[in-house]
């Protein structure tokens, strides 16, 4: 699996307004051929009837059939001569694999600007690329857009041996069906950012298909740029688009460095280096011949790595896991009304949901806690307390009232029992689920989703076992010292009596 993204947004596809000018426009496409999208009708249990396309272009996400074209092309096109090839691997499936050995510390892949996919790359319809920049899209949905273009050109088009190494079908929760989401991710709040991210696809498509395809469907025929053909574009581009810092963080696809598997266990990223012209890394660790090299793909939860690239890793191999912690204000509260209107004064909701680690939790979720339990007595607090909650408060961040700590330990225990109980759930349920399944190649899928599902919620709640663990502890000291407090007070008493 070659993905590589260091772009961490929770929603990605921002909105656009077209800006149209005051002159005509008169598009002339060129001669070159489409190949349109053969579609299927299917029915499933989530929907009474719904449009399956096959994408034509790309290969299987384990296929090296493209591979040696793909190498060939590159070489022709700039790429120098590399220490690496593409090989099928055991993690990601395919990967670049050392042909040399690599000392720790030396730069590869010197990838020249020529290769980048950017917003300003050129179309081979250049009207319809015209087009979208007369109407100000920004550049995930333009490069999304470009994708699809470029990939319907087939041969026709510069890239044509670049997308057809892609996957066909990018690992990704965008291709996970609502149903799929409900029934293996019930209880991770990744579940819901899946759901969002669709929503968004599904929104940026949309809002082009009015203001733009609609009004040009000889540039944008519905047979070609439809929402099958968006959500492998933006499946490609979750997993694939990296941000350049040294490029003032301009965003792209990188040709042959997008190749490069992920590790937990690196810290090196790609960046386009001045000198020498082009994207690089620089390993953190030797390499033999026939080892597979790794980058990092950024410090990211098993959840995210889940959402944007469709793999879990091994359980307990990544520091930078953690689980969304969701927590909300009892409606049962005498001051509900005064709390929301705290909360929604910093961007907050009633329910909120905050990063816990292996570690510990943030300062952000104690805050909520905070302003959770407090009596009417700490309302002149309450705007205090939703500041820090919001990480947006210009004073103290770590906040303490002594009087309540025994009761925000107890509020955030209970948040984690409850979800842990969902996992417990889901879990117990896994072993028989899809037992009814009878077609080979949909029990396969099943079978692959749930047990990703299953090692999701696995390292989620080994977090929330831990937390739970350390809750539980404090709460027990807490009251521990109540104890001896109380004791040696009516000690005193009874000397005084």
């Amino acid at each position: 699996m070659a993905e590589v993204s260091r772009i961490l947004q929770s929603s990605l596809i921002p909105s656009f307004h077209s800006h149209p000018k005051s002159h005509t426009f008169q598009s002339h496409p060129p001669s070159f051929r489409r190949h349109p999208i053969q579609c299927s009708i299917s029915t499933t249990e989530s929907t009474k009837a719904r449009v399956a396309q096959k994408i034509p272009w790309g290969c299987d996400i384990d296929s090296l059939e493209n591979a040696s074209a793909l190498q060939k092309w590159l070489t022709d096109s700039g790429l120098p001569p590399q220490k690496m090839g593409i090989q099928r691997v055991e993690v990601g499936e395919r990967g670049l694999v050392a042909l040399k050995n690599i000392r720790k510390g030396e730069k590869l892949l010197f990838v020249p600007p020529s290769l980048f996919i950017t917003a300003d790359s050129e179309w081979t319809n250049r009207e319809a690329g015209k087009v979208l920049k007369q109407n100000s899209v920004p550049d995930w949905p333009l490069l999304a857009t470009y994708l699809i273009s470029e990939a319907s050109y087939l041969k026709s088009s510069r890239w044509n041996n670049y997308i057809s190494a892609l996957p066909r079908q990018p690992y990704s929760l965008l291709y996970w069906t609502r149903e799929e989401l409900d029934r293996y991710l019930e209880a991770s709040q990744i579940r819901q950012r899946a759901i969002e991210r669709v929503t968004n696809v599904v929104g940026t498509y949309n809002d082009l298909r009015l203001r733009i395809f609609s009004k040009h469907p000889d540039l944008f025929p519905e047979e070609v740029f439809n929402i099958e053909t968006f959500k492998w574009s933006f499946g490609i581009l979750f997993s694939r688009l990296v941000r350049l810092p040294s490029m003032d963080g301009k965003v792209a696809l990188v040709p042959w460095a997008d190749m490069l598997n992920h590790s937990c266990e690196v810290d090196t990223f790609l960046d386009y280096d001045k000198s020498s012209q082009g994207v690089v890394f620089t390993t953190d660790r030797p390499y033999q011949p026939g080892e597979q090299v790794f980058i990092s793909y950024g410090k990211k939860s098993n959840g995210e790595l889940l959402l944007s690239y469709g793999f879990v890793p091994s359980k307990g191999t990544n520091p930078s896991d953690s689980v969304e912690l969701s927590v909300s204000l009892p409606k049962s509260d005498k001051c509900y009304k005064e709390k929301l209107e705290a909360l929604r004064k910093y961007g907050l909701s009633a329910t909120e949901c905050f990063p816990v680690r292996i570690t510990g939790w943030p300062s952000e979720l104690m805050a909520f806690a905070y302003l959770a339990v407090s009596p009417p007595s700490l309302n002149k607090q309450f705007e205090e307390m939703a500041a820090a909650a919001s990480n947006k408060s210009t004073t103290r961040k770590d906040l303490k009232y002594p009087e309540i700590e025994e009761e925000v330990l107890q509020f955030i225990l209970d948040s984690c029992e409850v979800s842990i109980s969902k996992y417990n759930k889901f879990l117990q349920a896994s072993g028989s689920m899809d037992l009814d399944v009878t077609s080979p190649k949909q029990l396969n899928r099943r079978l692959f989703l749930k047990q990703l599902a299953v090692d999701l919620s696995t390292s989620e709640q080994r977090i929330l076992f831990r937390a739970q663990y350390i809750l539980r502890r404090q709460l027990r000291d807490i009251r521990k010292g109540e104890l001896r407090a109380l004791t040696i007070f009516n000690g005193f008493r009874k000397f005084f009596k």
